[in-house]
């Protein structure tokens, strides 16, 4: 095909096909630099990867970089986690929101550009993948109503801090009914007066079977959720009193059980502020 050919097939795909603003599916991508390569992992990130590898895609229209320093690594639980072992693993996070009705052509895109990476040589090795997968949106719970920003400007809006929580349960069925508890009742219940404006509640795709080695396939598809609180302050100013416990109340409820409940704040773009703070 020529590329005079290939940019007139942009213009014919830019017809056709949802083009909405909702954040239809996200990939929530967790990665631990190994020991000595924190500040070439991030600037490699920063300088190259989170465009090439993410923002220059299609479809992929938000994104936004977190960083778990030591002190908020210690804050998470179970100590025990079926997510990352340990539990501390998995100090950077990147969230990216993908158009509704597009996760489809944004995944092939998405493995063949990583694939051309890889090949030209512009993959760092030194990392471990500890939670990566594409996500469903399924729900999003607002504190203030129709007041602030929606779930589609959450990760352009300046949020001071994320939490991550993943539950697991014993299938499909006992999701449905965990997400509709949180929906109906614990979050309108817990949202109320905290510093969390929004949360938005995930399920899991599995991963394409073509995927990059180094990236091991999803756990927990059909029985697991991933929620995101966005915060209006630092996490640790309001840990211990809105984010402790979680694990219990899930499990008093006998609904499934909390496998990582885990605080982080906002990276500084074209930076390395915090690299130093990680271990």
């Amino acid at each position: 095909m020529s590329e005079v050919t290939q940019v007139e097939t942009y213009g014919k795909l830019a017809g056709v096909g949802p083009y909405g603003v909702r954040p239809g599916h996200a990939l929530i991508t967790m990665v631990e630099p190994h020991i000595g390569h924190e500040r070439a992992y991030n600037r490699w990130y920063e300088d190259d990867h989170f465009i090439a590898g993410a923002m220059a895609m299609p479809w992929m229209y938000a994104g936004r970089r977190w960083v778990a320093t030591r002190d908020l690594q210690l804050l998470r639980y179970p100590a025990e986690s079926a997510v990352a072992q340990p539990v501390t693993s998995g100090c950077y996070i990147s969230t990216y929101w993908v158009t509704e009705g597009r996760y489809a052509e944004h995944l092939r895109w998405s493995v063949g550009i990583n694939r051309r990476l890889n090949d030209d040589g512009r993959v760092f090795r030194d990392r471990t993948h500890v939670f990566t997968a594409f996500h469903e949106h399924v729900a999003t719970v607002y504190r203030d109503g129709d007041e602030g920003p929606r779930d589609f400007h959450a990760l352009n809006y300046p949020y001071e801090g994320l939490v991550v929580t993943v539950l697991d349960t014993a299938g499909p069925d006992r999701r449905s009914r965990l997400l509709e508890w949180l929906c109906a009742e614990r979050l309108k219940e817990r949202l109320p007066g905290s510093p969390a404006a929004m949360v938005l509640a995930f399920c899991l795709h599995p991963l394409p079977e073509d995927r990059m080695s180094y990236v091991k396939q999803v756990e927990g598809v059909d029985s697991r959720l991933t929620l995101l609180w966005f915060l209006e302050q630092d996490p640790r100013l309001c840990w211990n009193e809105h984010f402790t416990g979680l694990d219990s109340i899930v499990a008093d409820r006998d609904l499934g059980s909390v496998e990582l409940v885990a605080p982080f704040i906002p990276t500084l773009p074209g930076t390395d502020r915090y690299v130093d703070e990680l271990r």
